[in-house]
């Protein structure tokens, strides 16, 4: 598999999917040293600049080493970094990734959730060949539990007490996606061009 599937840029209607430069490092901690962007997350909030610089680092030598997937949501009206994307947890054999999201509070309820992650499921269907894309929640975040279902996941099951990030325990409801579960939609346009 070359290095290339792991550096896309993908292009909807509305948005430009693509890897992370240090330059975003001042957008990302915006958007995650926000609480209640991190509300649901399973780590604190992001505190400074450090933060931000070595997600960046630690995404570029994931996606180098072929073990994940992390683009910027970038608004193509604008350029603005509204979040990232990412397929993560990938495992080649098994043809399975899990998908993850974060956007800026600004950017919420617009639809671009559904639109960046249906762009990012058909590339990891029909580009790096996957055959399921799971997603972990907190039960109690209806907002992503909504956006899932919307792109066509159905929850599975619930790990009681999984997670304890600063004192507070919490379950994580389980969703999955197959790529024979809906076929691609033809109502977004998708382009893929090369980074």
């Amino acid at each position: 598999m070359s290095e290339e599937l792991f550096f896309p840029v993908l292009e909807t209607v509305r948005l430009t999917l693509k890897p992370l430069v240090m330059d975003d490092a001042g957008s990302l901690l915006e958007i995650f040293s926000d609480s209640e962007v991190m509300r649901y997350w399973h780590t604190a909030p992001w505190e400074t600049i450090q933060d931000s610089l070595d997600f960046i680092n630690e995404s570029n030598g994931s996606m180098q080493d072929q073990e994940s997937l992390v683009l910027g949501v970038y608004l193509k009206s604008t350029g603005e970094l509204a979040g990232k994307c990412m397929l993560f947890s990938y495992d080649k054999e098994s043809k399975r990734a899990e998908i993850g999201f974060g956007l800026g509070r600004s950017f919420w309820g617009r639809g671009y959730i559904h639109e960046a992650g249906e762009a990012l499921i058909q590339y990891g269907f029909n580009s790096l060949g996957l055959r399921r894309i799971e997603a972990e929640i907190d039960p109690d975040n209806q907002s992503s539990a909504k956006a899932l279902g919307k792109l066509g996941f159905s929850r599975e099951g619930l790990l009681r007490q999984r997670w304890e990030v600063n004192g507070i325990v919490s379950d994580s409801a389980l969703y999955g996606r197959l790529v024979s579960d809906r076929p691609e939609p033809h109502s977004q346009a998708i382009h893929e061009a090369s980074a």
